[in-house]
C-alpha cells in the first residue's frame, strides 16, 4: 500500500506534507494554497482538518490533511507535465486505499449474531441519515427562500456552490455561474459583458487606477442596477431548485 494515502480517521486522506514532497513545492507554499481555498470552498472542514506533527528535531509543525475532494480542489491549481503525472499517482493511491477499506468492512465471515448486530446498526444508520437527508432538504429550501438584496452575493456563491456539487464537484461552478449569467443576459435584454467594459471604460476616464478597474466584476455591475439584481436573485432560486441543491448533501 503506497505511503501517498493513508487511512485517518475511517477515510483515505493524504497531508500538506506529502503533497508538498510529491509536487516537489515548499510545504509552507502548500500551506498557503490550502488556506487560500478557505474563503471559497463550501464545506472546507469537510475537506480538510489540521494537526500539529512533530517535525525531524520534535518541533511541533502544523500539518493539514485533505480527502479525495480536498486534494482534487488543491491540486486543479498544479500545472505541467510533471504534476499530472503526480496527480494521476495519488489518484490511484486514493483508489487502492478506499478499496482497501472497503475490504476491512466486509462482514460475510462474521457470526450469525453479529451480522444480524451489524444488519441492525446499519439500518439505523440508515434511517438517521434519511433523516438528516430531509432536514437538510427543508433548509436548503429555506435557503433558497430567504434569498434577498440584504446578503446576495454570499448567499448566492453558497447556493451555486451546492449546484455546482450537484453537477459532479466543485469544478462545474464556473459553468453554473455561466449559465446563469446567460440567463441573465436573455432575459435582461442586454450583455453584462458589454457592461463590465463600458464601466471600466468609465472608471479610467475618471482616474481610477487599472488595478481597480481590472477587479471590477459582473456581479458589480448587477449590485449597481436594481432590476438587474431582482432577476439574478430570481435566477439563481429557478437554478437552486432545477439542480435540486438538497440531493447531494448526504
Amino acid at each position: 500500500m503506497t505511503d501517498l494515502v493513508i487511512m485517518k480517521d475511517r477515510q483515505a486522506v493524504t497531508s500538506s506534507l506529502n503533497v508538498a514532497e510529491g509536487f516537489e513545492k515548499e510545504h509552507r507554499n502548500v500551506l498557503r494554497d490550502i488556506d487560500s481555498l478557505k474563503k471559497d470552498v463550501l464545506n472546507f472542514e469537510q475537506m480538510f482538518f489540521e494537526a500539529n506533527e512533530p517535525d525531524s528535531y520534535g518541533r511541533e509543525r502544523r500539518v493539514v490533511y485533505m480527502n479525495r475532494d480536498g486534494f482534487t480542489i488543491l491540486a486543479m491549481g498544479f500545472t505541467g507535465k510533471k504534476a499530472l503525472q503526480f496527480k494521476l499517482k495519488y489518484i490511484e493511491a486514493f483508489n487502492q486505499m478506499e478499496e482497501h477499506i472497503k475490504e476491512q468492512l466486509d462482514t460475510s465471515n462474521l457470526s450469525p449474531e453479529l451480522q444480524f448486530m451489524n444488519s441492525v446498526v446499519q439500518s439505523l444508520a440508515k434511517q438517521e441519515q434519511e433523516t438528516k437527508r430531509i432536514e437538510n432538504k427543508v433548509d436548503s429550501i429555506t435557503e433558497i427562500v430567504a434569498l434577498n438584496s440584504t446578503d446576495w452575493r454570499k448567499d448566492s456563491r453558497t447556493l451555486i456552490s451546492k449546484m455546482a456539487k450537484a453537477q459532479g464537484g466543485y469544478e462545474a461552478y464556473r459553468e453554473v455561474q455561466a449559465d446563469i449569467y446567460q440567463e441573465l443576459d436573455r432575459r435582461a435584454g442586454s450583455s453584462l459583458k458589454t457592461r463590465v467594459t463600458n464601466k471600466r471604460r468609465r472608471m479610467a476616464d475618471e482616474g481610477v487606477s487599472k488595478s481597480k478597474r481590472d477587479k471590477l466584476s459582473k456581479l458589480d455591475v448587477i449590485a449597481e442596477d436594481k432590476r438587474l439584481l431582482e432577476i439574478y436573485l430570481a435566477i439563481v432560486k429557478e437554478f437552486s431548485v432545477k439542480y435540486g441543491v438538497w440531493d447531494n448533501e448526504f
